[in-house]
């Protein structure tokens, strides 16, 4: 009698395992813009027809992680026979001049992806400074990255003040250089209150410009105190290596 109860059990198992609404038949995506929605489903081919029970989602969850452009992704079960992927990207911020290549990066200052013409719609500030010493297999030196992504961050809440970036230098990892669109000064703005001093700049300029037409760099790391170098008075506030935006 056991016997016959046990492949019972074993027999209403299987059936429910095999039953088409238990297995994925449908896969829906959402939340992706970079990624198209092939992209995403080939990084999922073979998780069609497995069992919707037994199916290891976070395994597969994990392999969409891999792809440089997903920051997060959750994978549900609808029933029946259906899946729902929801997508979080990373998001775009800056160009990196990273040695000889450009690179997208996000705001954490990580690198997503190769920059070419497939991007070029994408309006980003150029970041330099980027590269880590040594020349080995790291790209990127992690505090320099620390410090432009602190800089994105921070610009994030002042839109107005982000669309007038056009390049970031963190070759100094405790003070970004910028520089603003149709603007040729290097504006020094130290390692925090990036947006307070990027918006002082901007309101003393046509003061500055007044009593120094041709500025090399403005240094505000000093609250009140503003240290103006003309251009041609002695060595140069960073090396220069702009794309004149």
């Amino acid at each position: 009698m056991t016997a016959v109860v046990s492949f019972g059990t074993y027999r209403l198992v299987h059936l429910v395992l095999s039953a088409d609404a238990l297995r994925v038949s449908k896969i829906t995506v959402h939340g992706n813009e970079r990624m198209s929605h092939g992209e995403v489903l080939a990084v999922l081919d073979g998780l069609r027809g497995h069992s919707m029970v037994t199916a290891d989602l976070e395994s597969w969850r994990q392999k969409l992680l891999d792809s440089p452009w997903v920051a997060d992704a959750e994978i549900r079960r609808v029933l029946p026979g259906t899946l729902t992927v929801a997508i979080a990207e990373r998001k775009p911020m800056g160009i990196g001049r990273i040695r000889d290549g450009l690179y997208l990066l996000d705001q954490e200052g990580a690198i997503i992806d190769e920059y070419g013409p497939n991007y070029a719609e994408l309006d980003l500030p150029i970041i330099d400074g980027l590269a880590a010493s040594g020349g080995g297999q790291t790209l990127v030196d992690g505090n320099r990255a620390s410090l432009a992504g602190r800089v994105l961050a921070d610009l994030r809440q002042r839109p107005d003040l982000a669309a007038r970036l056009s390049q970031i230098d963190v070759s100094d990892p405790r003070d970004a250089v910028i520089i603003l669109k149709g603007d040729t000064a290097l504006v020094r703005i130290g390692d925090d209150h990036f947006v307070e001093r990027i918006q002082s700049y901007v309101d003393l300029r046509p003061a500055l410009r007044d009593r120094v037409p041709s500025i090399d760099y403005v240094d505000l790391r000093f609250g009140e105190r503003v240290y103006v170098r003309p251009l041609g008075a002695g060595p140069k506030g960073r090396n220069r290596n702009r794309t004149g935006g």
